[in-house]
């Protein structure tokens, strides 16, 4: 395994990213942000599994004021998704939240970002640069054809330098496909070319079964590389399924101790009992176990 690449440490409502920090697990909910009490109750289940940063849908001024009570009601670091209006990041800094994802493909002009890079440094509050394959500028997508892993790794840099221009340097990147060499390729590009923090994952890798599968090899290779500060494993399914499978990952690989490791045979005609009922009943057992057994 390659040593882990040295990266500017970033903080996100207390919970450090990058340098020597361990690799973080993130998740996302995936109740409607407006219903306090579900979004609550799910970040509560997400905390227990042992998720330490969860992100949170922001799609309108009503789920800008619902963040304001949610953050009231747990203590784990909350980062606000935001899409097409940069209006609801400044809503969100002014809720509270302790980290921005804005996506470069849809946030706006230069003057929306910067305005929104500015409250965020007056707040301590870092910034995610999150870049998608399904939804890049359409002159990128001109000038490279589709949305290759240079295309990627050309919109994060663009929106990078804006942030440095103000001065604005609390920067996390992704760069995410949902096909694993374009994903592995554009993280290999950026790695050497900026000293933030990567965030890495494979994005709408598909279903609890395939999902898990497709991300264990996409984020295998990148961690493998000493690639990756924050990880999360993006399935369609319960969110505490990503921290489960996010874990395994980094425990398969040495990265992370947390919780009971299940070694199980995979039964064949020599067996008298049933091994597989006897190690779900085992795995469910343990599912909130923190120490590393």
């Amino acid at each position: 395994m390659s040593s882990k690449r040295r990266s500017r440490q970033v903080s996100v409502g207390g919970i450090t990213l990058g340098g020597d920090a361990p690799i973080r697990v993130q998740s996302m909910t995936n109740t409607d942000t407006r219903n306090v009490t579900a979004t609550v109750e799910q970040i509560r289940r997400l905390q227990r599994s042992g998720c330490e940063i969860v992100r949170v849908a922001v799609p309108d001024e009503e789920a800008v004021r619902a963040l304001r009570e949610i953050k009231k009601e747990v203590d784990l670091p909350i980062v606000a998704d935001i899409h097409f209006d940069y209006r609801l990041a400044l809503g969100a800094l002014e809720a509270g939240v302790d980290k921005l994802r804005i996506n470069p493909g849809n946030i706006g002009r230069r003057e929306k970002v910067e305005v929104v890079a500015r409250a965020a440094k007056e707040r301590g509050v870092p910034i995610r640069i999150g870049v998608n394959s399904g939804s890049l500028r359409r002159d990128i997508l001109r000038k490279y054809g589709s949305a290759t892993a240079e295309a990627m790794v050309e919109s994060a840099l663009e929106e990078v330098k804006i942030l440095e221009e103000v001065g604005f340097e609390d920067i996390v990147i992704s760069l995410k496909a949902s096909d694993v060499p374009r994903t592995v390729r554009a993280y290999k590009l950026i790695a050497d070319r900026v000293p933030y923090p990567l965030h890495i994952g494979i994005t709408e890798a598909g279903t609890v079964r395939s999902g898990a599968v497709r991300s264990a090899v996409g984020l295998g290779i990148l961690l493998w590389e000493g690639i990756g500060d924050t990880i999360r494993v993006s399935l369609c399914g319960d969110p505490v399924e990503e921290v489960w499978t996010a874990y395994e990952i980094l425990k398969t690989l040495g990265l992370r101790r947390r919780g009971a490791t299940v070694v199980a045979c995979p039964t064949c005609g020599r067996t008298e009992i049933d091994v597989v009922s006897l190690a779900e009943r085992v795995e469910r057992a343990l599912a909130e176990v923190e120490e590393p057994i």
